[in-house]
């Protein structure tokens, strides 16, 4: 479960006297729901909404708390190295995120604390290459996969490490049509409570809760279908 208190982002102005710069005003939200879409145009927040779930964005004012597998709440700033490893992040651009050489090398780095020794820690990188379908590419170089591949590495590395949160940022944006379904299905098929802010559509509508966020405020807020049609008509 995740929950906003008051949570805002505001930028310090350029100029003496001038008001701070909301990136995102403040938010009273409870995210309970397994998988939930957060959509709005370019620019609007939904990103910086996401990146407060895992603290790679603090607030400025309020507070952001996760609820770890026992029920107890974490918070971002407080309790920040608890949190990201408890809430997973994929980007847009998953080369950003795909660190090591080879994609063994890139899976077995999620598991350095579970496993201390080399032969173990491959092993189980191994099996999660399996389970996406990665295995026969697990000496490859991470540069060499296509975009597809790439992006189905950075989230199977992030889920390896086993959060119990996993939050996307516009993970089909740079994928054509295949693959970004098939990103979206195994997303949506997760265990974990999935957050992902998105522009595709098609995606948010299979989720259980849709955020709408325009100029840095959560504007709808609902069922997927009403929130997209809500959307369809400001656009």
């Amino acid at each position: 479960m995740i929950e906003f208190d008051g949570a805002e982002v505001a930028l310090e102005p350029d100029r003496a006297g001038d008001e701070p710069v909301r990136i995102l005003h403040p938010l009273d939200l409870v995210l309970a729901e397994r998988r939930i879409a957060v959509i709005g145009p370019n620019g609007s927040g939904k990103s910086t909404l996401a990146r407060l779930i895992n603290g790679l964005v603090l607030p400025t004012a309020g507070a952001v708390r996760v609820r770890d597998a026992a029920g107890s709440p974490l918070d971002t700033i407080d309790d920040g190295a608890k949190v990201r490893r408890h809430v997973g992040f994929v980007f847009t651009q998953p080369a950003a995120q795909l660190v090591m050489p080879t994609v063994l090398e890139d899976v077995a780095l999620s598991l350095r604390r579970e496993h201390r020794r080399r032969a173990e820690r491959d092993a189980a990188a191994l099996a999660v290459l399996e389970r996406f379908g990665l295995a026969a590419l697990a000496d490859r170089s991470v540069h060499t996969l296509s975009g597809g591949q790439q992006q189905l590495l950075a989230i199977a590395s992030v889920l390896a490490a086993g959060p119990g949160i996993l939050v996307a940022d516009e993970p089909t944006t740079l994928l054509d049509l295949r693959n970004a379904r098939r990103i979206g299905e195994l997303l949506l098929g997760l265990e974990q409570q999935l957050v992902v802010a998105t522009h595709d559509l098609e995606l948010a509508a299979q989720c259980d809760r849709a955020l709408l966020v325009e100029g840095g405020r959560v504007v709808a807020d609902g069922g997927p279908a009403d929130v997209i049609a809500h959307y369809r008509a400001t656009v």
